[in-house]
């Protein structure tokens, strides 16, 4: 078009095309926050699935309360108690020997009845923590002990020694000046599928031998058997492997287990 004074313009007979309105920063950056919600809640749920599966299946943390496996592991109330790490492949793969360290299910009641208390959201945080694999559980549920002999053994107690299809064991893990077999004689063959476990600690140890005349008489179902220990993670300066000693090497338990 041309105007009043003759000069042509540019611009065209009718409205131009409208431009898009650009977003407003507030609502980019809304949008840019819930993204990152979004992918932070997607890791953490992840993460908490894998540590569930890892729990469930791979790998378990446990601390220990008591000082029945001394020196092996340490715990007594107001102690640092150890932290151990449990492998549940044991009894999948390769199956458990004598001489491993197990924490098993208290099938049999062999723990005291603990008293009811409500322990507050702090207590049901760490029971949430524990269960999805992220806080070690308490072998106050369960129990740790060590094999001493697997199903088929003969073990038999008597005068301060602890004998295997009739080989006597030499047992260096043992508290010092405790007595291995106990004041009691036993002698007992081990169903298969079974185990016999002791403490390390035998003077202070409930285990298989306290158990005899009870529901299961004092033998350990493989099947309860949560996993093997194979470390001692925490506190550091204890931080070990757990391998299985060489007192079950043997010759006449080279047979089986």
């Amino acid at each position: 078009m041309v105007t009043p004074t003759g000069e042509a313009t540019d611009q065209a007979d009718g409205p131009g095309p409208e431009r898009p309105a650009a977003a407003p920063a507030a609502e980019q950056k809304r949008a840019k926050q819930h993204s990152m919600l979004r992918e932070t809640g997607g890791i953490v749920l992840t993460a908490l699935i894998i540590s569930l599966l890892v729990k469930t299946f791979l790998v378990q943390a446990f601390y220990v309360p008591s000082g029945s496996m001394e020196p092996t592991l340490h715990g007594c109330p107001g102690c640092r108690d150890d932290r151990i790490m449990v492998s549940k492949l044991s009894t999948h793969l390769g199956g458990i020997h004598r001489g491993d360290v197990v924490v098993f299910r208290d099938r049999f009641g062999w723990l005291p009845d603990q008293p009811a208390s409500d322990r507050g959201l702090r207590g049901h945080l760490h029971s949430f923590l524990t269960f999805i694999g992220l806080a070690p559980a308490s072998a106050e549920s369960d129990l740790v002990k060590r094999v001493i002999a697997v199903g088929g053994d003969t073990v038999v107690g008597r005068d301060g020694a602890v004998y295997v299809d009739g080989a006597k064991l030499t047992e260096p893990y043992l508290y010092p000046g405790s007595n291995a077999s106990g004041p009691t004689r036993f002698r007992v063959t081990v169903p298969q599928g079974s185990l016999w476990v002791m403490g390390d600690h035998r003077d202070a140890s409930a285990d298989s031998r306290a158990h005899m005349n009870g529901p299961g008489h004092g033998f350990v179902r493989v099947d309860d058997v949560v996993g093997r220990a194979f470390a001692v993670v925490w506190p550091l300066d204890r931080a070990t492997i757990l391998r299985r000693p060489p007192t079950f090497d043997q010759p006449v338990l080279q047979r089986h287990g």
